[in-house]
Order: structure tokens, then sequence, then C-alpha cells
């Protein structure tokens, strides 16, 4: 597989990093800095109506707060049938949704959270009835919004991602990376290339094959996948980078996208034999992005304990997302039902392959 023939520079000359920091940028306030945590005032990309559009087509809704004729409130969410129950889930490849909530004004005379609590109240009535409703809400969703969630016999959890703040020197990044992950990053420099792929298929094909070489499928669907990254490509709103070996061949790629706010560190896809080097520079590849773009790198949740050791290597904090949750009995004796047969199914499989493996 060809790259392109636009290089995108990784580590700085010697590895000693630039100490010129990018110009500030008063409007994108961190929300790892203290005092700043007002909640999510504006949407996300994920909240974008082109990119739900991509991801669901017409399956999906808004629920609107008004005050007069301004928009006060938002919430997106989705509306599918799954056998015979009505169920509400976040679109494919969308991380987070939640409120949106426009800040009050300052002559308002109540405190912001009361108002927060208020609206998202208004929002949750507008929701529709169905089986099973689950959200992940994007970080800056605050506790006033989660507490409206649980007085409405909703379950509240929460889920984790990694994030590093905007406005950070290149130098201070790279010093606050472990000794073992600069190691890395330094050696893989020195074997792997990383460049832009134009090429939505390109990227598509390679994440597909790098599944199938696991017997894996793309859960996220592959029409769907290429629908989206087309589209976030056309608004300039993410990039597509390849990690190549020495011999030109394509061992990882990543693709990013981002809003005003983070840059998100979105799919990630290797050859089963791929250096893990070769992705640890696409991941300093996108902090370099996300410092240059003067904003906050977000990646993208924590599901397992070695996802988080790896990115743990590169800084960061850890940052809760809250997670919307209500189920009706019925739906849930279902889905209890048959997550019992399924493990009766796993455990008569292993008894088969017992029997049938030779004696000793």
């Amino acid at each position: 597989m060809k790259r392109e023939s636009a290089p995108v520079v990784i580590v700085p000359a010697s590895l000693k990093p630039r100490t010129v920091k990018p110009p500030p940028d008063k409007t994108l306030e961190s929300v790892l800095r203290p005092g700043s945590y007002v909640g999510l005032t504006e949407r996300s990309i994920f909240h974008e109506p082109w990119w739900l559009n991509a991801t669901m087509g017409e399956n999906w809704h808004m629920a609107v707060v008004k005050t007069g004729d301004e928009i006060v409130g938002e919430m997106p969410y989705t509306l599918t049938r799954k056998g015979l129950w009505r169920v509400s889930y976040l679109p494919p490849l969308t991380r987070t949704l939640g409120p949106v909530i426009k800040r009050q004004s300052a002559d308002a005379g109540g405190p912001e959270w009361c108002h927060r609590l208020d609206v998202t109240r208004e929002l949750i009535a507008q929701l529709p009835k169905c089986a099973h409703f689950q959200q992940i809400a994007d970080p800056l969703v605050s506790e006033a919004e989660a507490a409206a969630f649980s007085l409405n016999g909703f379950k509240v959890s929460v889920q984790f991602t990694l994030k590093l703040p905007a406005g950070v020197d290149e130098e201070t990044v790279w010093r606050r990376l472990r000794c073992n992950t600069r190691n890395r990053v330094r050696r893989s420099s020195e074997r792997f290339v990383v460049q832009e792929i134009a090429s939505v298929e390109v990227f598509v094909q390679f994440y597909d094959s790098n599944l199938a070489a696991r017997e894996l499928d793309n859960v996220y669907g592959s029409t769907i996948m290429l629908r989206l990254l087309t589209e976030v490509l056309r608004r300039d709103a993410g990039t597509i980078l390849g990690s190549f070996d020495s011999d030109g061949s394509l061992t990882a790629a990543t693709a990013l996208v981002w809003d005003r706010a983070n840059v998100y560190y979105f799919l990630t896809t290797r050859k089963a034999n791929a250096h893990s080097g070769a992705v640890a520079l696409l991941v300093w590849q996108a902090m370099k992005i996300a410092r240059e773009r003067n904003l906050e790198i977000d990646f993208d949740g924590v599901s397992t304990a070695g996802i988080l050791q790896f990115l743990a290597g590169f800084g960061g904090q850890l940052v809760r997302r809250y997670v919307f949750e209500r189920m009706r009995a019925d739906f849930a004796i279902y889905r209890g039902a048959r997550a019992r047969s399924r493990e009766l199914a796993k455990f008569a499989r292993r008894i088969d392959v017992k029997k049938s493996a030779p004696a000793e």
C-alpha cells in the first residue's frame, strides 16, 4: 500500500521539543482548570446534526427547551426497535451526547446549577417512553444534569476518559511523558513515518482487514464508517494518519476528529504483528495536532486496564463521564434471560471441546 506524498513531521530534530507556546484562545477554557467546570454549553462534534445524519439517517430526534424564542437547552436522542421493544442508544461511532444548556444571564438571580437542573428536567420530559434508554454524556455535563436524571428515575453511573489540557508547550508535554513512553516514541520515529491518508476507503479497508485477521467484524458497520469519515474530511473536522514502516507498508492508522474544544483520538487500527511504537507515534502526532489547534485532546474513553496503562504513559488526567440509563422491568428480564442463554451455550461448547479432545 502506497503512502501519501505529503509528510507529517512527528518528533522535533534531536528530540528537542519546540518551546514556543501556541497563541492562547480566550474562548476555550480547559475543563482541567479549577473553576471552569460549568457544564456543556455548546454542541460537541457528536451533537452536530450532520454527524447524527451520517450515523443514524432520520432515526434521531432533538428535545428542545425554549425561553420565548430563545433555545436554552437541547438534547439529541435516537429511537429504534430491538425486536418488540423501542430502545434509545448512542448512534454508531458516537462517543457521547447528553444535554447542551445555555448559561443563564449574569443577572438571573439564581445559581447556575438550579438553572441547569430545571432545563434538564424539561428535556427529560420530552424523551420517549421506551424499554431501554442509555446515553454516555460529554465530560462537561455537570452534576446538576446528573441529579436531574437521577431524580427522574434514571440510573446514573460513571465511565472515564483521559484528557490533556490545551495551551501546554511541547517541551512540557514531552517531559510529562513516562520514560518508557518517551523511549518508545523516540525509537519509533527512527523506524516509522507518519503521513496523512487522504482516502477514507483505504482506512476503512485497512480497519476491516485487521479485524478479519482476528476473526472479528466491524461492529460499527463499514458503510456507516465510510459515510461518516467522508463527511468529516469534507468538513475539515478531522484527519486520517498512517504509520508506515521503512519498507513503505502501512502498519497502523488512526482517525482524529475535532470540534471547537477537543481533538478526539477517535479510531485506531493496526496489523496484528505491528510494533507497539507504530501506535505510540500516532498518539504523539495526535497530541501535536491538538497543540497546534490549541485544543484539548480526549483519548476517547478507557475500556480496559491495558488501554489505560498505555495511554497513561502520555500524561493526562482522568475525567469522568456520566452514564444515564433507564430500563423497563420486562426488558431487563429479557436481557437477563439472553445473557444466561449465551453463557450456557459457551459452557456447552467448552464441554464439547473437552469431549472431542484426544485422551492423553
